[in-house]
């Protein structure tokens, strides 16, 4: 049986307004051969079926569990074929042969190679982030306060290895190449993170292993993240804030905790300015955002795991 250069791996929790024009956009510009695993997570079953006959070339992996993003990717990665794995969230679109452009410049790199991400820039084309600097624990406290940015362009004024290929530190899971056999041998993604921080958790051990990741600062993949934003992040953030601290805390009980007490701080500042909001204006948007505060200052220091957490707060 011949094996595709590529397995496409996309997550899409029943939006077929992203789905659709991500799956278009991959038919017009992708020139290797590769197999397409889309999982139809919590998907409408007259959706679905839809989706099926509109695109016979893309198999759809159902699933209807709880599952955060990992294990989501996880059902269709153990099922790739290819010799790499492109992963790609389904709010994205290419205008240009974005895979074909990373495979080429695998061509070149050094052996230890694992991951090359292409740019991503936000629909009206300006920068989202272009390679990641390293992410330690510390700058995650300080973000919390607002006292810390991750830079979105993290290549402008360092030497490339060649073209517009320059070294990264870390990754980001809406999009990038990696070589499925290294993929495999690092675990996949790790189901311990519902949402997040399963991508920085993948690139910190790829380079603890002795992996290398690049981005191509001349590929770009446009991601409308800032226009799909759910309405569940009283259960989203929650579950992202404890799996962060149990990356971060790297298994140190007295790490977590040191680390939590900052984060914890933050958040019921937070709150306390969400709950000020809320009483003036009495909306919706507001209550929203005061419940997600409410509920991550109940979570961080209890026993429950990510997708637990996740769990008790999310209503379909």
């Amino acid at each position: 049986m011949n094996h595709p250069d590529v397995s496409i791996v996309i997550v899409c929790m029943n939006r077929t307004d992203n789905l659709y024009p991500c799956l278009q956009s991959i038919r017009d510009h992708t020139g290797v051969s590769y197999e397409c695993l889309v999982v139809a997570y919590m998907f409408d079953p007259a959706a679905l079926a839809r989706a099926r006959e509109d695109f016979p070339w893309v198999e759809f992996i159902e699933s209807n569990e709880i599952r955060g993003f990992s294990e989501n990717n996880n059902l269709a990665l153990r099922r790739a074929r290819g010799r790499f794995c492109f992963v790609l969230n389904d709010d994205t679109e290419f205008s240009a042969p974005v895979i074909d452009s990373l495979m080429a410049d695998f061509d070149r790199l050094p052996k230890n190679t694992a991951i090359v991400s292409p740019r991503l820039v936000n629909a009206d084309g300006s920068l989202q982030l272009c390679g990641r600097p390293p992410y330690p624990a510390w700058n995650y406290v300080r973000q919390q306060w607002h006292c810390y940015s991750e830079p979105i362009d993290n290549v402008s004024g360092k030497r490339p290895e060649f073209d517009q290929v320059y070294r990264s530190w870390n990754i980001t899971g809406a999009c990038f190449l990696i070589r499925t056999d290294i993929f495999q041998q690092l675990g996949w993604f790790d189901e311990t993170y519902f949402f997040t921080p399963e991508d920085i958790a993948l690139g910190t051990l790829a380079v603890r292993s002795g992996y290398s990741l690049w981005v191509d600062a001349a590929v770009d993949v446009t991601h409308k993240w800032r226009t799909t934003a759910s309405r569940i992040s009283p259960a989203v953030r929650p579950a992202a804030v404890k799996g962060s601290l149990i990356f971060f805390s790297g298994g140190s009980s007295a790490k977590f905790h040191l680390l939590a007490a900052g984060v914890w701080l933050a958040e019921f500042a937070k709150r306390v300015k969400a709950r000020i909001r809320w009483q003036r204006s009495r909306s919706e948007e507001d209550l929203n955002t005061l419940q997600t505060f409410r509920n991550i200052t109940a979570n961080i220091f209890n026993n429950l795991t990510p997708k637990e957490i996740f769990k008790r707060y999310y209503h379909a």
